[in-house]
């Protein structure tokens, strides 16, 4: 995310705290909020799947995900 972006996302706010949002600039804040998000998740997967477990004997393996909850109790 461009710097820009991320200065309207501090600037909308300090707004927000101070005088209020109109509704357009709710929206604004919301669908920057969302990209910000998206490309925070992005970039924090991309570290974990560089993460490279190596075990006592030596061998190395990459994480794996975990299974749904729904799996883990059924």
């Amino acid at each position: 995310m461009d710097k820009q972006k991320i200065e309207r996302i501090n600037e909308l706010a300090r707004k927000k705290k101070t005088s209020g949002l109109t509704a357009e600039e709710a929206a604004e804040q919301a669908a920057l909020r969302k990209e910000y998000l998206a490309e925070y998740r992005a970039g924090f997967q991309a570290i974990l799947d560089g993460v490279v477990i190596q075990e006592p004997d030596g061998t190395r393996h990459h994480l794996a995900k975990k299974p749904p909850e729904d799996m883990i109790s059924g």
